[in-house]
């Protein structure tokens, strides 16, 4: 089973950027499409962009043009950058897999969700 901790989360003022970092422990990582997730309070959480396994990258629309996902499989680590940061965008980030459900993407958990890691916009 796969296990990923994420780090790089904080407070910040709107307009600003952080960059996420995902570290995933396990053999799986490299075949596995991966995504970012995020949950507000009294929200569901939501997928937020995927990096497959050849680099392709797909966003949700909110965060299109502000927000940069990429991996690593060297390292087996996946990476949010985020810029342009909203209000809107303060959650707890998670990552894990992900995969094409036929229509859309959605998650495809390779192990355990970790903990997050807490965005925090505001002024």
């Amino acid at each position: 089973q796969v296990q990923l901790v994420e780090s790089g989360g904080g407070v910040v003022q709107p307009g600003g950027a952080l960059r996420l970092s995902c570290a995933a422990s396990g053999s799986f990582f490299s075949t596995n499409a991966m995504a970012w997730y995020r949950q507000a309070p009294g929200k569901q959480r939501e997928l937020v962009a995927v990096v497959t396994t050849s680099g392709s990258t797909k966003y949700t629309d909110p965060v299109k043009g502000r927000f940069s996902i990429s991996r690593d499989n060297a390292k087996n680590t996946v990476y949010l950058q985020m810029s342009s940061l909203k209000p809107e965008d303060t959650a707890v980030y998670y990552c894990n897999g992900a995969a094409w459900t036929g229509t859309s993407w959605g998650a495809w958990p390779l192990g355990s969700w970790g903990q997050g890691t807490q965005v925090t916009v505001s002024s």
